[in-house]
């Protein structure tokens, strides 16, 4: 056993819990597997977290298996960037509306007022300013369409739920491989924005039901989501895997996953699934 295990171990015994197994799955202790008495599963956490983070986690009671559905936030989850604040740059609004985006993924504000307020600041804006900030902005985050590409080839349904808007959103899933898309609508007339929105807001009840409904559809299967805000603690934690990437720390707190140092490949590795059946 590695020095670093070694301690982490002590650390676990220490507190109480039961260490059942704990082995390096990889040469350099990047990947470590660690059995223990999960009736003291927050004890657990607060070890790892203490002597590993910022590291890469999944806490389950069961080995984990490929999920059968995957349902993932969009925004600094799929993509490195918050469209509304990219596509308000356009406007000379960035600065104001990135800051009611943050407390909004902090869980200081309602969501679904946030949203309204920042759609509305947007009113005026030119139609033609979505797809320049799809160009010039909008990058998708490194392993992103590995993991996409890779659920899929083993069989999981995977579906793009966001509080943001299908005019981002449908081209970001048709690029990763995503088979269905949940979001909200810009409303436009006349070429500019309107300041307001076509349908109901999708939220985080909206993200939490989605999941159960494909979970039920598909008979019961695991399910993974993957998040990084306030917004997503209801997905996240209805998920057999919940995944926060790289996330804020309500969010990161509410689940039985988190990346904090590696791209989205990084979920794969959670998952057992081994590097060589990765699809590309």
């Amino acid at each position: 056993m590695s020095a670093r295990l070694d301690a982490v171990v002590h650390a676990i015994e220490a507190s109480g819990a039961k260490v059942l197994g704990a082995d390096p799955l990889t040469q350099d202790d990047s990947v470590l597997q660690i059995m223990a008495d999960l009736a003291a599963a927050e004890v657990l956490r607060g070890v790892i977290d203490r002597h590993l983070a910022p590291t890469d986690l999944l806490m389950t009671d069961h080995l984990p298996q490929v999920p059968g559905v995957f349902v993932s936030d969009m925004d600094s989850t799929m993509i490195g960037q918050e469209c509304i604040d990219e596509l308000a740059d356009f406007g000379g609004l960035k600065d104001q509306i990135a800051a009611i985006t943050e407390r909004a993924m902090q869980g200081e504000l309602d969501f679904a007022e946030a949203l309204s307020e920042r759609v509305r600041l947007l009113g005026g804006l030119s139609e033609d300013a979505i797809q320049q900030c799809l160009d010039e902005r909008i990058r998708d985050m490194p392993g992103a369409a590995t993991l996409v590409a890779t659920l899929r080839e083993h069989g999981c349904e995977t579906v793009l739920v966001t509080g943001g808007f299908h005019q981002f959103a449908d081209p970001v899933a048709e690029r990763l491989g995503f088979q269905r898309v949940v979001g909200n609508r810009l409303a436009t007339a006349h070429g500019k924005l309107t300041g307001g929105l076509v349908g109901d807001i999708v939220d985080s009840a909206v993200k939490e039901r989605v999941l159960r409904e494909c979970v039920a559809a598909a008979d019961g299967a695991h399910s993974l989501a993957t998040g990084d805000g306030a917004n997503d603690i209801p997905m996240l934690v209805a998920a057999h895997y919940g995944v926060a990437y790289h996330a804020k720390p309500k969010a990161r707190a509410a689940s039985n996953g988190a990346i904090d140092r590696g791209d989205l490949t990084s979920v794969l590795r959670l998952l057992g699934i081994p590097e060589g059946e990765w699809t590309t």
